[in-house]
């Protein structure tokens, strides 16, 4: 019986030369570059944690234990989410509004956490149980330790309609004092709004008014600094700065600008009893150009030459508590 030739023994091409590849096969073995990162590549976790990291806006510094506030704003429903224990226990305990408190299933409890559902049962917070992954969701991947906090959106009043009704209030005798305004100039810190809402209330203001663009706006940081002045005083936002101030100035209010290189020292100032309106700028430029030329006069505060400028509220501070003390007791 004749032996069967192995297999792959029988050459299945022609001796003799073949038809080139026209240099395609030397392109290809050139590839495509070198490797992209593992945190540029789709398809890799370390492309979407770095995507998440992005996306984490407004941060601070945490420590270990999330000692700061850390806070989160839904792009579609415009409310903050403040995360991690010790900002939402801190919130809680500042009173500021909240609609939701929402805690992980199965979470490790500790005294933060406890406060945390007692202060939103006494608040009558509602509380939602989640999953943490559902929590991640929710909180755009911030470090919440299992607990966040939902702010809803503040809602704030006209500022036109404010001057309005405090001139017409004024008016008819019916306001114990003079209307006091505070209005704010490219102070983008919540911290500073916080702190002069706090002011306001405390020498007898009457409102907050704050531009549409480029300015601090009533987040959980500014509703914590307030220390609850913010459920008494107003916060209103004004469309265009400027022409309300102007307006103001047409109702009878007077309105005067704090300023480095003021050609009014405060303790000159005659606050008289007068409606008023006292406009603030931002601690490294100061009151903007147009809204110096809308002003009736340009307050400065006497400060020690070795110090620059003040805090903006520091300044307001100051500036109340002179019209305050210049105003007769109601």
């Amino acid at each position: 019986m004749p032996n069967k030739p192995r297999a792959g023994a029988i050459r299945k091409h022609k001796k003799g030369p073949s038809a080139g590849t026209g240099g395609l096969g030397r392109k290809a073995l050139e590839g495509r570059g070198p490797t992209p990162k593992a945190e540029d590549r789709p398809y890799h976790k370390a492309y979407k944690a770095k995507q998440a990291a992005q996306r984490r806006t407004g941060t601070s510094g945490r420590g270990a234990g999330g000692n700061s506030l850390h806070t989160r704003t839904r792009r579609d429903k415009a409310e903050e989410m403040v995360t991690g224990r010790n900002a939402v226990l801190e919130a809680l305990q500042a009173a500021v509004p909240a609609r939701t408190l929402y805690v992980a299933v199965r979470i490790e409890s500790d005294d933060r956490v406890r406060d945390i559902l007692k202060l939103a049962a006494e608040q009558s917070v509602p509380v939602l149980q989640v999953h943490k992954t559902e929590l991640d969701r929710l909180t755009l991947d911030a470090v919440h330790q299992g607990v966040a906090l939902q702010i809803p959106p503040y809602e704030y009043g006209d500022a036109v309609e404010l001057g309005r009704h405090l001139a017409d209030q004024w008016d008819k005798g019916y306001l114990r004092t003079a209307p006091l305004i505070v209005a704010l100039d490219g102070v983008t810190d919540p911290r500073n709004l916080g702190a002069i809402i706090r002011s306001v209330a405390a020498f007898g203001g009457h409102g907050v008014v704050i531009p549409e663009r480029r300015t601090a706006t009533m987040t959980a940081t500014a509703w914590k600094t307030s220390a609850g002045a913010a459920v008494r005083v107003p916060v209103n936002r004004a469309a265009n700065l400027n022409r309300t101030l102007d307006g103001y100035r047409k109702l009878g209010i007077r309105v005067i600008g704090l300023d480095g290189d003021g050609e009014i020292s405060l303790p000159a100032l005659d606050a008289g009893e007068e409606p008023l309106c006292v406009v603030v700028g931002s601690e490294g430029k100061g009151l903007s150009r147009l809204t110096r030329q809308t002003c009736d006069a340009i307050v400065s505060i006497p400060i020690d030459a070795a110090t620059e400028s003040l805090n903006a509220s520091m300044a307001v501070g100051i500036c109340l508590y002179e019209v305050a003390r210049s105003r007769p007791t109601a």
